[in-house]
C-alpha cells in the first residue's frame, strides 16, 4: 500500500478521500481569480497608458483585500454564524461576481483597482474555509492533505496565464473563464461535500491576545519565517509572467505558457512536503516541530539560491525556464508547514487569532514585496528585482533555524 494511502486510511473517515478530491478540485478552480489581472497585464497596460508602477496595483489590491477579508471574517465570527460549506460557497460566487465586473471595467483603474480588492475579499472565504473543512476529514496525515490542497491552489493559480497562453481567446474571456471556474467550485462543494468528523470550532479572533502572540518567542520565530516565505512567494507568482517576456521577448502564448508550468509545479513541492513533514506525526511535539521547521529551511534555502541563479542567467531564457521551474517547486512548497507549526506552539486559547494575525500580516507584506520587486525592476532591471526576491527566505531560514533551537519555555 502506497504512503498517501496509509496517511488517508489511518487519518480520515469514510469519504475522506472523496472530499479531498472535490475539495481540492473547488480550490483550483476558485482559486483560479487570483491572479486574473496579473495574467492579462499586457492587454490592460494600454488602455491605461501606464506602465509598471500603476498596473501592479493590480495584483497588490487583491493581496490587500485578501488581508482585510481575513480579518473581517474571523472578527465577525462568520464560519460561527454559517456553515463553512454556505461561507466557501457564497464566497466563491460572490468573487465570480466581482471578477466579472472587472472584465467590463478594466479600462478605468480606479474601479479596476477596487473591483480587484473586492476579488481578494471573498477569496478570504474561498481558501482559509477550504482548509478548515479539509483539516475536519483529517486527523491524521493532515500534513499531506493540507500540502495537496495548496497544490491544487498552485495548480488554479497557473490557470488564468494557462488560458491568456491560447491566442485566439481575448483578455475579457480569460477573465471570464476564471468567474466560471468560480461559480463551478461553488457547484461542487455545495452539491458534493461535507464537514468530517473532525471537524473543529471555530476559533475567534481576540484582539486582547496580541500581546500574548508578542511575547511567545516560538510564535515570533515561526510568525518570522512565515514572512519571509511570503516575501518571495507572491513576487515571484505576480512578476514570473513579466520576467519571461523581458528576458526572452517570447509572443504572448509562450511566456504566460511558461509562467502558467512555473507556478503549477509547485503542487509537486506541496506534496513532498506533507509527506516528509507527517513522518514523525507520532513523535514528540518538539520532533514534530523541528521536522516541519526542516522541510521549510530546505524550501527556503533552494528558493533563496533559485533568486540568485535567475538573476545571473537572466540573458540566457532556456537555463532561465528550467531555474524557474524548480523555483516554482520550492517557493510554495513549504507554506502548509507554516500554518501546522504557528498551531503546535500557540497557545490554544489564541490559536484562531494567531492564525489570522499570520494570514493577515502575510497578505499584507506581499503587497509591498510585489511592489518593490517592481520599482527595482522598473529603476535597476528584472536582474536586481529578482535578487531582491532572496531576502524572505534568507531572513525566514534564520527565524526557523531560532525556532529549532528554542525550547517551549523559552
Amino acid at each position: 500500500m502506497s504512503q498517501t494511502a496509509v496517511h488517508f486510511q489511518v487519518g480520515g473517515q469514510s469519504g475522506s478521500g472523496r472530499a479531498l478530491v472535490l475539495l481540492s478540485l473547488a480550490e483550483l478552480l476558485a482559486m483560479s481569480l487570483w491572479f486574473t489581472g496579473t495574467a492579462v497585464l499586457p492587454q490592460v497596460t494600454p488602455l491605461w497608458h501606464a506602465g509598471l508602477s500603476l498596473t501592479s496595483w493590480l495584483t497588490i489590491a487583491v493581496q490587500i483585500g485578501f488581508a482585510v477579508g481575513a480579518l473581517s471574517f474571523a472578527l465577525f465570527n462568520v464560519p460561527d454564524v454559517f456553515s463553512p460549506i454556505t461561507v466557501l460557497v457564497v464566497s466563491s460566487i460572490a468573487a465570480a461576481g466581482v471578477n466579472a465586473a472587472f472584465a467590463w471595467e478594466a479600462q478605468n483603474p480606479l474601479s479596476a483597482i477596487l473591483l480587484r480588492g473586492a476579488t481578494g475579499f471573498f477569496l478570504a472565504g474561498v481558501y482559509p474555509t477550504g482548509m478548515k473543512i479539509i483539516a475536519g476529514w483529517f486527523q491524521r496525515g493532515r500534513g499531506l492533505a493540507l500540502g495537496i490542497m495548496i497544490g491544487a491552489l498552485s495548480v488554479g493559480s497557473a490557470v488564468p496565464h494557462g488560458v491568456n497562453s491560447v491566442a485566439a481567446i481575448p483578455w475579457r474571456g480569460v477573465v471570464l473563464a476564471s468567474s466560471v471556474f468560480a461559480l463551478l467550485a461553488a457547484a461542487v462543494v455545495a452539491l458534493g461535500v461535507r464537514e468530517g468528523p473532525f471537524a473543529m470550532p471555530q476559533s475567534r479572533l481576540d484582539l486582547s491576545q496580541i500581546g500574548e502572540i508578542v511575547r511567545n518567542r516560538r510564535l515570533r520565530l515561526a510568525n518570522l519565517g512565515y514572512l519571509g516565505h511570503m516575501w518571495e512567494l507572491y513576487a515571484m507568482w505576480g512578476w514570473i509572467a513579466v520576467v519571461f517576456a523581458a528576458a526572452a521577448h517570447w509572443p504572448r502564448m509562450e511566456y504566460e505558457a511558461s509562467a502558467a508550468g512555473v507556478i503549477a509545479i509547485g503542487a509537486v513541492g506541496c506534496v513532498w512536503a506533507g509527506v516528509v513533514s507527517d513522518r514523525l506525526q507520532h513523535a514528540s511535539e518538539l520532533d514534530r516541530i523541528a521536522q516541519r521547521a526542516k522541510v521549510t529551511i530546505i524550501a527556503m534555502t533552494v528558493s533563496a539560491l533559485c533568486c540568485a541563479l535567475a538573476a545571473l542567467v537572466f540573458d540566457f531564457p532556456p537555463v532561465l525556464l528550467i531555474v524557474a521551474l524548480i523555483w516554482g517547486i520550492a517557493v510554495i512548497a513549504d507554506s502548509a508547514q507554516f500554518s501546522a507549526i504557528i498551531s503546535e506552539v500557540a497557545e490554544k486559547r489564541y490559536m484562531g487569532t494567531a492564525l489570522t494575525m499570520q494570514t493577515a500580516l502575510g497578505f499584507l507584506l506581499t503587497a509591498f514585496s510585489i511592489r518593490a520587486t517592481a520599482a527595482l525592476a522598473a529603476h535597476y532591471g528584472w536582474r536586481w528585482g529578482l535578487a531582491s526576491m532572496a531576502i524572505g527566505p534568507v531572513l525566514g531560514i534564520c527565524a526557523m533555524r531560532g525556532l529549532m533551537r528554542t525550547s517551549p519555555n523559552s
